[in-house]
């Protein structure tokens, strides 16, 4: 396993020597690329230069829904890597129903395209995926940034019930979005839900590979469901986790309330927390601009 993670590393790096023009794409031109892994075709993207940092997905997300502006932002200083789940958007296979299968596909992945030490990040459901990853592999991460998202165990704020019954609709229109992504009170929220929205759907068929039946969306559930239990204590192994880790929240989140991080902030080692007023569950779409600009900033990436 060692020699094969380092010949696809060394392969990795081989490529990039050789074909610069790999990385001139941005988010909506970039090609869907393919790679074997665990025996499943899994789809993913590359933009950008500069430290990798590995984008793991919400809830019903796709190679597809991540914010243009955001990852373009993002990729001025870094290599952004993002990735289908198996069984989701562009990828085959299945959704594993545990976030230790999810966290094992996370080091399959990152070792059949060749990277060894990435900063990760995890946005809502992704951002479960990217603890249990922290936790299983502290020494291949650099950073991890938790994007709106909640820590393992029980936490005081629960998911409001218009989260779950605007996210569970088969498609989610722009008024749904406003409700589950944004600050529906704030003209300026609305405005930037329009804008993310327009930007998102400049690539054609974004609908179509959102998974969007009941049965899609019950691995989602089991994996979230068993995060929460808590049984390997997850939480308590993260306050003694010395990786650097931003957590970033809106301060009107009705899925993954940032408050929850309260408790466990004060008493994590390398711990800083990002909040914004006015912003809802997907603050980087809010400020695409400057969510990437504290990340760059927090992994201290500079211009290539």
């Amino acid at each position: 396993m060692r020699y094969a993670r380092t010949l696809a590393l060394l392969l990795f790096a081989i490529g990039l020597a050789a074909a610069p023009h790999a990385f001139a794409d941005d988010a909506v031109t970039a090609p869907t690329r393919h790679v074997e892994v665990e025996g499943q075709r899994i789809a993913w993207r590359r933009i950008g230069s500069g430290p990798p940092i590995v984008l793991v997905n919400r809830l019903r997300g796709t190679l597809d829904t991540w914010d243009p502006a955001f990852l373009d932002a993002l990729a001025r200083r870094q290599t952004v890597v993002t990735v289908d789940y198996p069984g989701v958007g562009h990828s085959e296979g299945a959704l594993p129903t545990d976030m230790a299968r999810v966290s094992r596909f996370i080091g399959a992945f990152t070792d059949a395209i060749g990277l060894e030490r990435f900063a990760i990040l995890g946005w809502s459901w992704g951002g479960l995926a990217a603890q249990a990853w922290l936790l299983d592999h502290p020494e291949r991460v650099t950073h991890a940034v938790l994007l709106a998202t909640n820590p393992p165990g029980q936490n005081a704020v629960p998911m409001q019930p218009i989260f779950l019954e605007r996210a569970m609709k088969p498609v989610n229109d722009l008024a749904d979005e406003e409700i589950l992504f944004f600050e529906p009170a704030s003209e300026e929220s609305r405005r930037q839900a329009k804008a993310s929205r327009e930007r998102i759907h400049a690539r054609a068929g974004v609908v179509e590979r959102i998974p969007s039946t009941p049965e899609a969306f019950e691995p989602y559930f089991r994996a979230a469901q068993g995060f929460q239990a808590d049984a390997e204590n997850r939480r308590g192994r993260l306050e003694k986790v010395t990786v650097p880790v931003l957590v970033i929240a809106g301060d009107n989140d009705p899925s993954t309330a940032g408050q929850n991080w309260f408790p466990l902030i004060d008493a994590m080692r390398s711990a800083q927390f990002v909040f914004f007023s006015g912003t809802g569950h997907a603050p980087h779409h809010q400020h695409p601009e400057t969510v990437a600009a504290y990340i760059h900033v927090f992994t201290g990436a500079r211009t290539p």
